[in-house]
């Protein structure tokens, strides 16, 4: 019984979120920087961030926009990048105790990120409304705050500086991709043709006038088509 009350518990919630939202303070940093050197204003920087939780698809999203790109482009290329969403909401369902409305599944599903479902998964039992609220709220908070400092840190350091620091988001990605490609052949061949498909479309001429956002779906898409179809995965019972 106490366990079941510590699972629908506001504060216990807000604890686990407290390493996320120290990473995601650090990584969005670099994305306020990156951002802002790519044209956008303060204003709009800080808007993506609070209304998004999606590095890789914000990174994607600004580039697109700074190439003038179309808004095909943006839904296509936020559809393929952000769509493993989808599937940690579904897993997550599986998870949740009488506490969760509609309404509320649909406010929480906002804060659903790699980091936020992995925690939440992790947990024994079903998790409550009050738990998953709990766990998003400093996250959210981190991510947007993170970014605010690198918006207007890039005013004020110089752009040798600025430009070091925004690298670091895409440390961030690398993070992600190297463990499982160190673990899993099928993932690293998956990585090496994207990586591969990525500098043909940015160095061979006439392919390279092609937009970043559409680059980046074809990329994905092809690389995922020849390993699903050279080495498929079968669901086991």
């Amino acid at each position: 019984m106490t366990n079941e009350r510590t699972q629908n518990s506001y504060t216990y919630g807000l604890g686990k979120g407290v390493p996320i939202a120290l990473g995601y303070l650090s990584v969005s940093f670099g994305f306020g920087i990156t951002a802002v050197s790519q044209g956008l204003n303060p204003l709009e920087t800080i808007l993506i961030s609070l209304t998004n939780l999606t590095s890789a698809g914000q990174v994607a999203g600004v580039a697109i926009i700074a190439a003038g790109g179309t808004l095909i482009e943006m839904i296509l290329t936020q559809l393929i990048i952000n769509i493993r969403y989808c599937l940690m909401a579904l897993a997550l369902t599986q998870k949740l105790d009488g506490s969760f409305t509609t309404l509320h599944r649909l406010v929480t599903a906002f804060g659903i990120t790699d980091e936020n479902f992995g925690v939440a998964a992790s947990e024994k039992g079903l998790i409550g409304r009050r738990f998953m609220y709990g766990l998003i709220t400093l996250p959210i908070i981190g991510w947007t705050l993170g970014t605010t400092l690198g918006v207007y840190a890039n005013q004020l350091l110089p752009p040798s500086v600025c430009a070091a620091l925004g690298i670091a988001i895409y440390s961030m990605f690398m993070a992600i991709i190297i463990p499982p490609s160190r673990d899993d052949k099928g993932v690293f061949v998956t990585v090496l043709i994207a990586s591969s498909l990525s500098c043909v479309f940015y160095y061979v001429p006439y392919l390279n006038r092609m937009s970043q956002g559409f680059s980046i779906i074809i990329c994905a898409f092809v690389a995922a088509g020849i390993m699903a179809y050279i080495a498929p995965r079968y669901m086991e019972d």
